[in-house]
């Protein structure tokens, strides 16, 4: 397949991208700074791209691609700006990374979507602008809990908003878990159009 990846510069994008390039895929790799994206291989492209210039995420997304987006940020407006350029290009297909207790998964995380609203402050509202673009696109919003660094589990699984787990500030769930089952639902669509969440 040919992949894009958003924010590949990120641990989650580095992540998505290191592991669709041992998935046998092509990637096209999006940063501000491509010189960071500490990754090299045959079958990679490095571009650079900003989602406040939605005309350089245009560049790079076509009607046929498949848009992984490891996209996070401390500043409120970036990730609804990334929906927007993303959407906008019109690709085939968005598996968008977003957080377990926001805004469609607020309800099943139960007490600790409260936790983490007082955390995330502004950013929240951004955070459910851009889940629901995704998901009013047609796209797959993968909600992970709490990330860490730690290796991809052996037992991770992905569930939908019906099998949720309560929200747990003391689990953690690996960005390689994350990103491994966000390539699963590239491959294999199971979550279209809806919120999926990877566990460990």
């Amino acid at each position: 397949m040919n992949l894009i990846v958003l924010a590949a510069s990120g641990r989650t994008g580095l992540a998505l991208t290191r592991q669709a390039l041992e998935r046998g895929h092509a990637v096209t790799a999006i940063a501000r700074d491509p010189g960071r994206i500490d990754l090299d291989h045959e079958n990679l492209r490095k571009v650079a791209g900003d989602v406040s210039d939605p005309a350089s995420i245009a560049a790079v997304v076509g009607h046929d691609s498949i848009v992984l987006s490891g996209l996070g940020t401390e500043v409120a407006g970036v990730l609804f700006d990334g929906a927007k350029a993303v959407i906008a290009a019109e690709p085939e297909r968005v598996i968008w990374l977003g957080a377990y207790g926001t805004g469609p998964s607020a309800e099943a995380a139960g007490e600790g979507a409260a936790v983490l609203g007082k955390f995330l402050g502004d950013r929240l509202p951004d955070k459910v602008a851009a889940d629901n673009a995704v998901l009013a696109a047609g796209g797959t919003v993968f909600h992970a809990g709490v990330l860490s660094d730690e290796p991809e589990s052996p037992t991770r699984r992905t569930v939908g908003l019906d099998e949720a787990p309560p929200f747990d500030l003391t689990a953690k769930v690996s960005r390689e878990t994350v990103a491994a089952a966000m390539l699963d639902e590239a491959e294999e669509p199971r979550f279209v159009g809806a919120v999926a969440l990877p566990l460990p």
